[in-house]
């Protein structure tokens, strides 16, 4: 279990185009399977761990994600920028410890205590088994896949670029992730750097990805480590994940385990 005083942050801003028609009228987000959303499913697992400060940060429809219960933070220039750039939206919201997630997955309980269970300053969740899963939503998984290389155990030493080979995954990100206070200090430190320098690993800051920052502190030094899962999660990022068959089954998986769970 999380104390009270573990924030999580939901980045949910983007207008989920490879989503369409599912997303016409509403946010990636809120999408649904079997009825729930992907948002309250989120909700629910982190409040289970007793995490009850919970912003979004909304951006293409953000007012649908008013009354959840949530601090909604709205990037309103989502539509040319990226999750570094939503993210410091909350900058208010980025001291002591953090866990930031992306907005269209969803994880088992399992998952978000193994994180939480982590001592280093930035966890970072890694499916070690994404092989599998990429296999059945792409016909080509390094067409979406990108690299993850390990060092000295669970040490990260790439993340985020074009992978040439399967060898070069060690792992593959799911979007989830925790900062410690040290940790999220880093992080801001890191950004006022960026800032000033003007760009993230070669893209402007407002088109970076979340692991374009996470590889600008990897080259910092700051020590970046791997939380290793075996599956229990599911993105939904395009209308194929959301009508496949293994992201429908594993969900079923995750959903299940929950219920089993309750008291």
């Amino acid at each position: 279990m999380s104390d009270n005083n573990t924030k999580a942050i939901i980045l949910a801003a983007g207008m989920g185009t490879r989503l369409r028609p599912f997303t016409n009228d509403r946010p990636k987000c809120l999408v649904e399977i079997n009825g729930q959303s992907l948002l309250d499913s989120q909700l629910k697992t982190l409040r289970a761990n007793s995490i009850s400060d919970i912003t979004v940060i909304g951006g293409y429809k953000g007012h649908m994600l008013k009354n959840k219960e949530t601090e909604l933070i709205v990037n309103e220039q989502y539509e040319t920028t990226n999750m570094v750039y939503s993210l410091f939206c909350a900058k208010s919201k980025l001291n002591g410890e953090c866990l930031i997630s992306y907005g269209d997955i969803v994880y088992s309980n399992d998952i978000l205590e193994s994180l939480l269970a982590s001592t280093d300053d930035i966890s970072i969740v890694i499916d070690k088994n994404w092989q599998a899963y990429w296999e059945a939503r792409f016909s080509n998984p390094l067409d979406d896949a990108e690299t993850l290389t390990l060092s000295n155990g669970n040490t990260i030493t790439e993340i985020g670029k074009k992978p040439r080979s399967i060898k070069e995954i060690n792992g593959q990100y799911i979007g989830l992730m925790k900062f410690s206070s040290k940790g999220i200090s880093q992080l801001n430190e890191l950004y006022r750097t960026l800032l000033a320098k003007g760009e993230c690993m070669g893209k402007t800051i407002e088109s970076a990805y979340m692991t374009d920052i996470i590889q600008e502190a990897i080259n910092a030094g700051y020590s970046v480590k791997a939380v290793p899962i075996f599956s229990e999660w599911i993105e939904v990022d395009s209308v194929s994940d959301l009508q496949n068959e293994t992201t429908l089954s594993r969900h079923d998986v995750i959903i299940q385990r929950e219920v089993n769970k309750t008291p």
